[in-house]
C-alpha cells in the first residue's frame, strides 16, 4: 500500500460508526493487489472508468445516489472534477483534498477547476506548499483553503518495542548484529531524490565501513537506481529491500532514517518516523519543512546535494548522543500528528458541512469556527 490508499486504510475504520457511514468509490478497476482496502472492512465500489471519460459523470452520480451520499470528500484530479460535478447536481457538500504540489496543472484542468470552485465548500491541503498550489494552480479561493496535516496511527508506530521485536525485525531484513542500518522507506520515483542517497553512500562508507544502507520500496526508477548502485560498486552495502508490508517493523530496524526528497506534499512516512522516535536526516523539500525543524527533531540539508546528505549522516554516526537527542525530540513532535485526531477533525467538519452547506449555498462553512482543523506546531 502506498500514499492515499494507506491513508484510507488508517482513516476509514476509525470513524465513529454510530454517526458516520463512510464508503469509498474508486474510479479505477477492482484492486487485485495483495493488500486491499476490503480486508479492513471498508466498503469499496470500483467504477473502472478513465479520469477523462465523460461517462464517468452519470456513472458516479448513480453510485452516489445509491449510497444516499450526504457529503463527498475527493482525492485526485478525476475524482475532484467528476465528484464536484455530482455534488453540484445533488446539492451536497464537496471537499477537495490536495496531497501534493505538482507545480502547475494542465489547461483543461484549470478550466474544470475554475468552473467548479464556486461549487466546492472547502479545500484541504496537506502542507503549506500544497496549500499554495491549491490556490494558485487549482484556483481555489484562499479563504476556502485550509492546511490540515495528516498523521500516523500512534497506537501502531509510537508504542515501545522490545529488544526481541527489534532484533526480529533486523534479522528479517538481513541486518547483521553490530551493523548500523541507514534506511529510507520510499517510492522509487523522481520526486523522492533517492539517487542522491545512493550517491552519498560511498562517502559515508569510507569513514564508517560497518554501515549498511537499506532502501525499502518499489517504483518506476528501480532498475535505474540499482544500476547506479552497481556502478558505484556498493554491492551488499546498499540493499534494495523491495516492498515491505510491515512498515513499522522496517522502521524499527533502522538506526537512522533518511528523506532525500526533491519535492513532497507531506509524506506519511515522516509522521511514522517521528512517532517511532528515530533520528532523521532530511532535505529542505517543501512539505518536510512543515513538520521538521533543523537540529531539533531532524538534521535538514539542501535538496539534491549528496555531499550534504553524507555529511549529516556521518555527523550522527559520530555523535550517538546527538542522534539520540534528535530521536527523543522526534517522538515528542510525532505525538502531535495522530491519524485518530485527524479523523476527529474530519468528523467535526462533516457535521458542520451537513448542518450549513445546503441551507446557505455553501457560504455557511466560512462563517464557522474552523480553528479545530489546525495543528499547533511548536
Amino acid at each position: 500500500m502506498h500514499g492515499v490508499k494507506r491513508l484510507f486504510a488508517w482513516m476509514i475504520p476509525r470513524f465513529d460508526k454510530s454517526r458516520f457511514n463512510v464508503s469509498l468509490i474508486s474510479l479505477r478497476k477492482k484492486d487485485l493487489s495483495a493488500d486491499t482496502l476490503e480486508e479492513f472492512g471498508i466498503d469499496v465500489s470500483y467504477m473502472a472508468r478513465h479520469k477523462f471519460d465523460p461517462a464517468t459523470f452519470p456513472a458516479l452520480l448513480k453510485v452516489l445516489r445509491e449510497k444516499r451520499a450526504d457529503i463527498v470528500h475527493l482525492h485526485g484530479y478525476g475524482a475532484t472534477t467528476f465528484g464536484r460535478m455530482c455534488a453540484w447536481r445533488m446539492g451536497i457538500p464537496a471537499i477537495l483534498h490536495e496531497h501534493a504540489n505538482h507545480g502547475d496543472t494542465p489547461w483543461f484542468q484549470k478550466i474544470a477547476d475554475r468552473l467548479l470552485a464556486p461549487h466546492t465548500d472547502l479545500a484541504i491541503a496537506v502542507s503549506e506548499s500544497t496549500g499554495e498550489f491549491t490556490t494558485r494552480a487549482r484556483l481555489m479561493p484562499a479563504e476556502r483553503t485550509k492546511v490540515v496535516y495528516l498523521g500516523a496511527p500512534l497506537d501502531e508506530f509510537a508504542r515501545e518495542r522490545s529488544e526481541q521485536e527489534i532484533a526480529a525485525a533486523r534479522q528479517a531484513m538481513g541486518i547483521a548484529q553490530g551493523t548500523i542500518a541507514i534506511g529510507t522507506i520510499t517510492r522509487l520515483m523522481p520526486s523522492k531524490g533517492n539517487q542522491y542517497l545512493i550517491e552519498a553512500a560511498p562517502k559515508v562508507l569510507a569513514k564508517h565501513p560497518a554501515v549498511r544502507f537499506f532502501m525499502v520500496g518499489e517504483g518506476e526508477l528501480q532498475g535505474e537506481l540499482e544500476a547506479q548502485a552497481r556502478a558505484l560498486q556498493l554491492g551488499d552495502k546498499f540493499v534494495f529491500s523491495g516492498f515491505m508490508r510491515d512498515v513499522a517493523a522496517a522502521l524499527s530496524a533502522f538506526d537512522i532514517v533518511v528523506f532525500p526528497s526533491l519535492w513532497e506534499g507531506t509524506p506519511l512516512t515522516v509522521f511514522e518516523t517521528l512517532a517511532m522516535g528515530k533520528p532523521i536526516v532530511a532535505t529542505d523539500a517543501d512539505g518536510l519543512l512543515d513538520v521538521l525543524t533543523d537540529r531539533k527533531d531532524a538534521l535538514i540539508v539542501p535538496k539534491a546535494d549528496a555531499g550534504a546528505l553524507a555529511d549529516a549522516i556521518s555527523y550522527l554516526l559520530e555523535r550517538p548522543h546527538a542522534a539520540a537527542g534528535l530521536g527523543e525530540q522526534a517522538r515528542k513532535v510525532g505525538r502531535r500528528y495522530d491519524i485518530a485526531a485527524f479523523v476527529r477533525k474530519m468528523e467535526r467538519l462533516y457535521e458542520l458541512l451537513h448542518e450549513t452547506s445546503r441551507s446557505t449555498g455553501r457560504a455557511g462553512i466560512l462563517k464557522s469556527d474552523l480553528s479545530f482543523l489546525t495543528t499547533e506546531r511548536r
